[in-house]
């Protein structure tokens, strides 16, 4: 399973003006003074923005859509409850991926039967979230094409160590720096990064026989690279790579 250490104190991190830290803050407040209907007013619009994306994520981990529906809702109301604990100065987007993550590896280990887990990636439920979460409009034919080959990536992802594929939805699907993927996972970023490469040279392998993804493995060479240098740092080389670690 995916590993994150609980308990650690995270990196703070700046929120940006009008995010959904500030609407947290906001939140917080009014639980504060005790005004749980406005605060629940309020927190209907974080909800409204993380949705779909946090849909997203508790499907990776689950693959099962009624049951990452479930686990949506329960880190929701988790992370309402637990407002009070948010510190202003976080990002209230990583903290709240975090309660996310956490409440779907319990959701894993909490079930008897292994089948569950090993569900082919290629089913309709899976490529469809797939679909709806890259857009709300497109024609028929684009609808399909980026159904057919969300399964393709499903079943690569699927097909990956647990770490890699948690660095890889977090980084690559998600936007998460390589800073924040630290702060939810526990582990340090060069140990991100390492995971990261592997992740990838590993996908490229897997759908290197397939043409609908053989057009763009080099843009997204050329993006990773171009995402290293704005972070200030390079990706590691082979030879680094395999020097560490085995994931």
């Amino acid at each position: 399973m995916p590993m994150v250490v609980r308990g650690q104190p995270p990196v703070p991190l700046a929120p940006a003006p009008g995010s959904e830290s500030d609407l947290a803050v906001v939140v917080k407040s009014l639980l504060a003074e005790g005004n749980k209907a406005a605060a629940r007013e309020e927190y209907a619009e974080v909800v409204r923005r993380h949705q779909r994306r946090a849909l997203r994520i508790a499907y990776w981990y689950l693959r099962d859509v009624a049951e990452a529906d479930e686990a949506v809702q329960d880190a929701f109301i988790k992370t309402f409850t637990h407002l009070g604990d948010f510190d202003a100065a976080r990002s209230f987007d990583v903290w709240f991926t975090r309660i996310l993550v956490n409440g779907c590896l319990d959701r894993l280990k909490a079930r008897t039967r292994r089948e569950r887990w090993m569900v082919p990636m290629t089913d309709s439920a899976g490529a469809d979230v797939m679909a709806r979460s890259a857009t709300r409009e497109a024609s028929p034919e684009t609808a399909l094409l980026r159904r057919e080959r969300g399964a393709r990536l499903l079943d690569a992802v699927r097909r990956l160590p647990d770490r890699q594929r948690t660095v890889i939805m977090l980084s690559q699907i998600e936007g998460h720096s390589t800073r924040e993927v630290s702060e939810v996972t526990g582990l340090s970023e060069a140990t991100i990064r390492v995971h990261l490469f592997r992740a990838l040279r590993r996908l490229r392998r897997l759908l290197a026989d397939d043409p609908a993804f053989a057009n763009g493995r080099h843009e997204t060479e050329n993006a990773e690279a171009r995402r290293a240098k704005a972070e200030g740092h390079a990706l590691p080389t082979a030879a680094s790579s395999e020097g560490s670690s085995t994931a």
